[in-house]
């Protein structure tokens, strides 16, 4: 092809383009393009409970159509890298880095306070501090929200110790928050009245969610993003 006909075709191109982005559907699109690049865009890093109980959807349609809200929950999932399902070493994590979120919501700890999962968590501090680093690091310097796992009603039984999560595990995450003087949420303590939120005494069923979800809103929305607030 030579230089003319290069031109040419160049040239009609861009006229293409031009009379698609002055047409109403090509400023639609634009508009759409431009709204979704402004899209205050929220990681939701979890385990099962944020994976399965709809507190992310309930989450986004509080939120309204300025925000992007991320479901990055995996069932298993622990703090600790000595367990069955370390959540930095899966591919939920690496999907929420590569969603360039402004806020990260992280709510992790409750299979850590099961030993059939989580084998050893003496090293849950450092752990945790790897996975806030590791968001803090990201080229969008997105706020952290650190949330205590909610409560568990269960039996002495059962293999997850609500009393090894709030006198072992909850502590080390404040602590954690405290050093990087991020944003707290205590969930643990916002369903201790409300054992009826469960459907099975670790995962909360559809008010328990919308309890997570309208907890986590008023917090979000209260987060300075780009200098101005969410």
């Amino acid at each position: 092809m030579d230089t003319r006909e290069r031109r040419r075709k160049t040239a009609i191109a861009l006229g293409i383009v031009i009379i698609i982005m002055i047409s109403p559907v090509g400023v639609a699109f634009a508009d759409s393009y431009i709204e979704q690049l402004n899209d205050v865009r929220v990681a939701c890093v979890g385990d099962s409970i944020t994976q399965g109980s709809g507190y992310t959807q309930w989450l986004q349609k509080m939120l309204g159509q300025d925000y992007s809200v991320g479901n990055f929950g995996l069932a298993g999932a622990t703090v600790s890298k000595d367990a069955k399902i370390p959540y930095i070493f899966q591919a939920q994590f690496r999907e929420a880095m590569q969603f360039h979120p402004d806020i990260v919501i992280i709510m992790l700890g409750t299979n850590d306070a099961n030993p059939e999962i989580a084998y050893n968590a003496t090293s849950f501090s450092e752990d945790y501090t790897y996975l806030v680093n590791s968001f803090l690091n990201l080229e969008s310097k997105p706020q952290i929200v650190i949330v205590d796992s909610p409560k568990m009603f269960v039996s002495s039984s059962s293999a997850y110790n609500d009393s090894y999560l709030i006198n072992n595990l909850i502590p080390q995450v404040e602590n954690v928050a405290k050093q990087y003087n991020l944003t707290s949420v205590n969930m643990y303590h916002a369903f201790e009245e409300h054992p009826d939120y469960y459907v099975d005494g670790v995962h909360p069923n559809e008010q328990g969610s919308e309890l997570i979800a309208t907890t986590m809103f008023d917090v979000v929305t209260s987060i300075q993003v780009g200098g101005q607030t969410a």
